[in-house]
């Protein structure tokens, strides 16, 4: 049975990576990199899709639209300058990796039980990544928030009362 802590493939597939790709900062995400190498994933999956049956289009279109947005939204969250504004996106891809399973078990029929459950379990790693990772953009965001707030208050008038 494969080590599913370092997936099947994964390693090798990393080192297909340019290294442009890798020196950027957002690759220290592992929810991304596992995001990403779903992404490849996903085109031969969706293949075999249409491949067993030419009327299944939508649901290889939407397994692949769920799957590239894992990584999209990742990337795109990482951008953003403030806690909150990161959890937002970062809910979008945990939101899109549901999505993917979701997708992953109405094509089960055609991919077997046994890639569906490896596509899974990757799917479910990226579930728990991002649920530590979430809360705690959030709570970093409604800090800076609190602080700006504070920040901004006008001065005490003194003088009142006086």
């Amino acid at each position: 049975m494969p080590n599913y802590s370092d997936p099947e493939g994964f390693a090798e597939w990393e080192m297909t990576v340019p290294e442009s790709y890798r020196r950027d900062p957002i690759w220290k995400t592992p929810a991304y990199r596992f995001g990403l190498w779903l992404s490849d994933l996903v085109k031969r999956d969706a293949k075999m899709v249409l491949l067993a049956d030419p009327t299944r289009h939508n649901d290889a279109d939407q397994l692949l639209r769920a799957v590239g947005a894992i990584s999209s939204n990742l990337a795109e969250g990482y951008g953003r300058s403030s806690g909150g504004e990161r959890a937002r996106y970062y809910d979008y891809a945990l939101a899109t990796t549901r999505e993917s399973r979701d997708w992953y078990f109405k094509v089960r029929d055609v991919l077997g039980t046994d890639l569906m459950e490896q596509r899974h379990r990757v799917l479910e790693r990226i579930v728990r990544i991002l649920s530590v990772i979430i809360p705690r953009e959030r709570d970093e965001g409604q800090k800076r928030g609190r602080r700006k707030r504070r920040n901004n208050r006008p001065p005490a008038d003194d003088s009142v009362g006086n």
